[in-house]
Protein backbone atom coordinates (compact mmCIF):
# COMPACT_ATOMS: atom_id res chain seq x y z
CA UNK A 1 0.00 0.00 0.00
CA UNK A 2 1.80 3.46 -1.17
CA UNK A 3 0.92 6.13 1.26
CA UNK A 4 1.74 8.84 -1.42
CA UNK A 5 -0.40 7.36 -3.72
CA UNK A 6 -3.44 7.37 -1.09
CA UNK A 7 -2.41 11.06 0.14
CA UNK A 8 -2.43 11.71 -3.39
CA UNK A 9 -6.21 10.38 -3.66
CA UNK A 10 -7.21 13.43 -1.63
CA UNK A 11 -6.86 16.17 -4.28
CA UNK A 12 -8.98 14.38 -6.38
CA UNK A 13 -12.63 16.08 -6.91
CA UNK A 14 -15.59 14.08 -5.25
CA UNK A 15 -17.58 13.07 -8.42
CA UNK A 16 -14.36 10.78 -9.42
CA UNK A 17 -15.04 9.29 -6.14
CA UNK A 18 -18.77 8.70 -5.93
CA UNK A 19 -21.39 7.77 -8.18
CA UNK A 20 -25.10 9.00 -7.84
CA UNK A 21 -26.74 7.39 -4.85
CA UNK A 22 -23.81 8.18 -2.08
CA UNK A 23 -22.82 10.50 0.47
CA UNK A 24 -19.37 11.54 1.97
CA UNK A 25 -17.78 14.12 4.14
CA UNK A 26 -15.00 14.60 6.83
CA UNK A 27 -17.49 14.89 10.02
CA UNK A 28 -14.91 16.68 11.94
CA UNK A 29 -11.43 16.90 12.81
CA UNK A 30 -8.65 18.39 14.79
CA UNK A 31 -5.33 17.82 16.19
CA UNK A 32 -5.68 14.48 17.63
CA UNK A 33 -7.65 12.89 15.31
CA UNK A 34 -11.14 13.03 12.78
CA UNK A 35 -13.89 11.49 11.33
CA UNK A 36 -15.74 10.39 8.13
CA UNK A 37 -19.11 9.47 7.56
CA UNK A 38 -20.55 7.70 3.98
CA UNK A 39 -24.12 6.97 3.03
CA UNK A 40 -25.06 4.65 0.89
CA UNK A 41 -28.87 3.06 -0.38
CA UNK A 42 -28.90 -0.42 -2.38
CA UNK A 43 -32.11 -2.50 -3.87
CA UNK A 44 -30.18 -5.64 -1.50
CA UNK A 45 -32.56 -6.74 1.64
CA UNK A 46 -30.24 -6.15 4.95
CA UNK A 47 -29.77 -9.82 5.07
CA UNK A 48 -28.02 -9.92 1.33
CA UNK A 49 -26.24 -6.90 2.50
CA UNK A 50 -24.98 -9.01 5.81
CA UNK A 51 -24.38 -11.69 3.69
CA UNK A 52 -21.69 -9.77 1.59
CA UNK A 53 -20.65 -7.80 3.96
CA UNK A 54 -18.86 -10.83 5.55
CA UNK A 55 -16.89 -11.25 1.90
CA UNK A 56 -14.86 -8.64 1.65
CA UNK A 57 -12.86 -10.81 -0.63
CA UNK A 58 -15.70 -9.42 -2.98
CA UNK A 59 -15.99 -5.55 -2.32
CA UNK A 60 -12.87 -4.44 -0.33
CA UNK A 61 -10.79 -2.64 -3.02
CA UNK A 62 -7.75 -4.94 -3.81
CA UNK A 63 -6.00 -1.34 -4.14
CA UNK A 64 -6.05 -1.20 -0.46
CA UNK A 65 -4.22 -4.54 0.18
CA UNK A 66 -1.13 -5.25 1.31
CA UNK A 67 -0.79 -8.70 -0.89
CA UNK A 68 -2.42 -6.50 -3.90
CA UNK A 69 -4.96 -9.37 -4.23
CA UNK A 70 -8.32 -9.08 -2.53
CA UNK A 71 -8.82 -12.99 -2.89
CA UNK A 72 -6.54 -12.96 0.19
CA UNK A 73 -8.74 -10.82 2.34
CA UNK A 74 -10.79 -12.50 5.01
CA UNK A 75 -13.76 -12.00 7.56
CA UNK A 76 -15.03 -13.92 11.10
CA UNK A 77 -17.97 -11.73 12.18
CA UNK A 78 -17.93 -12.64 15.38
CA UNK A 79 -16.86 -10.24 18.29
CA UNK A 80 -13.23 -10.66 18.53
CA UNK A 81 -12.61 -12.13 15.34
CA UNK A 82 -10.21 -11.02 12.55
CA UNK A 83 -10.84 -8.73 9.33
CA UNK A 84 -7.35 -10.01 7.99
CA UNK A 85 -5.18 -10.84 4.70
CA UNK A 86 -3.10 -13.37 3.90
CA UNK A 87 0.13 -12.55 2.33
CA UNK A 88 1.93 -15.05 -0.03
CA UNK A 89 4.49 -17.15 0.42
CA UNK A 90 7.89 -15.27 -0.86
CA UNK A 91 10.23 -18.30 0.25
CA UNK A 92 10.10 -17.60 4.22
CA UNK A 93 7.04 -18.57 5.01
CA UNK A 94 2.87 -17.26 4.12
CA UNK A 95 2.52 -13.64 6.43
CA UNK A 96 -0.57 -11.90 7.21
CA UNK A 97 -1.94 -8.80 8.13
CA UNK A 98 -4.68 -7.92 10.48
CA UNK A 99 -6.59 -4.87 9.32
CA UNK A 100 -8.89 -4.65 12.58
CA UNK A 101 -11.25 -6.88 14.62
CA UNK A 102 -14.61 -7.16 15.11
CA UNK A 103 -15.87 -5.49 18.49
CA UNK A 104 -20.03 -5.90 17.92
CA UNK A 105 -21.77 -8.01 15.45
CA UNK A 106 -25.92 -7.57 15.19
CA UNK A 107 -26.52 -9.54 11.66
CA UNK A 108 -28.46 -7.70 9.36
CA UNK A 109 -27.71 -4.29 11.18
CA UNK A 110 -24.26 -3.34 12.84
CA UNK A 111 -20.99 -4.44 12.43
CA UNK A 112 -17.89 -2.18 14.20
CA UNK A 113 -14.34 -2.80 13.61
CA UNK A 114 -11.60 -1.28 15.70
CA UNK A 115 -8.42 -0.96 12.83
CA UNK A 116 -6.06 1.72 12.10
CA UNK A 117 -6.27 1.10 8.12
CA UNK A 118 -2.88 1.21 5.29
CA UNK A 119 -0.63 3.80 6.85
CA UNK A 120 -2.35 4.77 9.61
CA UNK A 121 -0.95 0.80 11.03
CA UNK A 122 2.00 2.48 11.56
CA UNK A 123 1.18 4.99 14.01
CA UNK A 124 0.25 5.41 17.51
CA UNK A 125 -3.68 5.18 16.64
CA UNK A 126 -7.17 3.75 17.40
CA UNK A 127 -9.40 3.32 14.34
CA UNK A 128 -13.30 2.63 14.77
CA UNK A 129 -15.40 1.42 11.89
CA UNK A 130 -18.99 0.99 12.13
CA UNK A 131 -21.35 -0.29 9.62
CA UNK A 132 -24.49 0.08 10.05
CA UNK A 133 -27.43 -1.56 7.51
CA UNK A 134 -31.26 -0.24 7.41
CA UNK A 135 -34.67 -2.01 6.07
CA UNK A 136 -36.14 0.62 3.41
CA UNK A 137 -38.84 0.27 1.24
CA UNK A 138 -36.78 -0.53 -1.65
CA UNK A 139 -34.10 -2.44 -0.25
CA UNK A 140 -31.42 -1.57 2.48
CA UNK A 141 -29.55 2.08 3.37
CA UNK A 142 -25.88 1.65 4.85
CA UNK A 143 -23.72 4.00 6.96
CA UNK A 144 -20.38 3.60 7.27
CA UNK A 145 -18.60 5.61 10.00
CA UNK A 146 -14.59 5.87 11.01
CA UNK A 147 -13.43 7.60 13.85
CA UNK A 148 -9.63 7.88 14.10
CA UNK A 149 -8.08 9.45 17.50
CA UNK A 150 -4.55 9.46 19.09
CA UNK A 151 -0.71 10.52 18.53
CA UNK A 152 -0.04 10.15 14.40
CA UNK A 153 2.89 11.39 12.39
CA UNK A 154 1.21 12.95 9.26
CA UNK A 155 -1.16 16.43 9.30
CA UNK A 156 -4.41 16.11 9.91
CA UNK A 157 -5.43 18.22 7.14
CA UNK A 158 -3.65 16.21 5.05
CA UNK A 159 -4.82 12.55 5.76
CA UNK A 160 -8.08 12.98 6.80
CA UNK A 161 -9.42 13.68 3.25
CA UNK A 162 -7.29 10.95 1.94
CA UNK A 163 -8.64 8.37 4.20
CA UNK A 164 -12.41 9.60 3.83
CA UNK A 165 -11.59 9.17 0.02
CA UNK A 166 -10.39 5.28 0.94
CA UNK A 167 -13.27 4.74 3.36
CA UNK A 168 -15.81 5.81 0.55
CA UNK A 169 -14.21 3.66 -1.85
CA UNK A 170 -15.22 0.72 0.09
CA UNK A 171 -18.74 1.32 0.59
CA UNK A 172 -18.82 2.50 -2.89
CA UNK A 173 -17.34 -1.57 -3.93
CA UNK A 174 -19.88 -3.30 -0.88
CA UNK A 175 -22.55 -0.85 -2.82
CA UNK A 176 -21.36 -2.31 -6.72
CA UNK A 177 -21.25 -5.70 -5.43
CA UNK A 178 -24.59 -5.82 -4.04
CA UNK A 179 -25.85 -3.81 -7.76
CA UNK A 180 -24.90 -0.55 -7.54
CA UNK A 181 -25.97 2.25 -5.24
CA UNK A 182 -29.87 3.89 -5.75
CA UNK A 183 -29.78 7.27 -7.24
CA UNK A 184 -30.28 10.04 -4.61
CA UNK A 185 -34.17 11.52 -4.06
CA UNK A 186 -34.74 15.30 -4.53
CA UNK A 187 -34.07 15.99 -0.96
CA UNK A 188 -30.34 14.28 -1.13
CA UNK A 189 -29.67 16.28 -4.30
CA UNK A 190 -30.99 19.50 -2.87
CA UNK A 191 -28.49 18.56 0.11
CA UNK A 192 -26.01 18.41 -2.00
CA UNK A 193 -26.62 21.40 -3.67
CA UNK A 194 -26.70 23.46 -0.80
CA UNK A 195 -30.31 24.33 -1.52
CA UNK A 196 -33.28 23.71 -0.20
CA UNK A 197 -36.83 23.52 -1.98
CA UNK A 198 -40.26 25.19 -1.49
CA UNK A 199 -41.72 23.07 1.52
CA UNK A 200 -44.62 22.65 -0.46
CA UNK A 201 -42.79 21.08 -3.63
CA UNK A 202 -40.62 18.92 -1.48
CA UNK A 203 -42.46 15.68 -0.28
CA UNK A 204 -41.40 15.14 3.82
CA UNK A 205 -38.88 12.48 4.53
CA UNK A 206 -40.95 9.89 5.70
CA UNK A 207 -43.55 9.80 2.29
CA UNK A 208 -40.48 9.45 0.39
CA UNK A 209 -38.22 6.55 0.52
CA UNK A 210 -35.13 7.92 0.44
CA UNK A 211 -31.72 7.58 1.75
CA UNK A 212 -31.46 11.00 4.21
CA UNK A 213 -35.05 9.07 5.74
CA UNK A 214 -33.08 5.61 6.32
CA UNK A 215 -29.83 7.60 7.28
CA UNK A 216 -31.91 9.38 10.42
CA UNK A 217 -32.83 6.32 11.83
CA UNK A 218 -29.29 4.91 11.64
CA UNK A 219 -28.19 7.30 13.74
CA UNK A 220 -29.99 9.67 15.86
CA UNK A 221 -26.88 10.83 18.06
CA UNK A 222 -23.72 9.56 16.18
CA UNK A 223 -21.63 10.02 19.45
CA UNK A 224 -24.43 8.06 21.70
CA UNK A 225 -24.64 3.82 21.81
CA UNK A 226 -27.75 2.09 20.89
CA UNK A 227 -29.63 0.72 23.70
CA UNK A 228 -28.49 -2.58 22.40
CA UNK A 229 -25.08 -1.08 23.27
CA UNK A 230 -25.20 0.01 25.91
CA UNK A 231 -25.96 -3.32 28.07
Amino acid sequence: MNFKILLAAAILPASLMWSAGANAKVVDQSEIGFSVAHTAQVSATPADVWKMLRMPQNWWSKEHSWSGDGANFWLDSQAGGCFCEKLPDTGLGVGSVQHARILFSKPYQLLRLSGAFGPLQGEALTGTLTIQIKETPTGSALRFDYVVGGYMRFKVGDIAPAVDKVIGEQLLGLANALGGALPLTRDEKAADEGTAKPKEDTPDAKDEPGLGAAVAGLVEDEAKPTSDESR
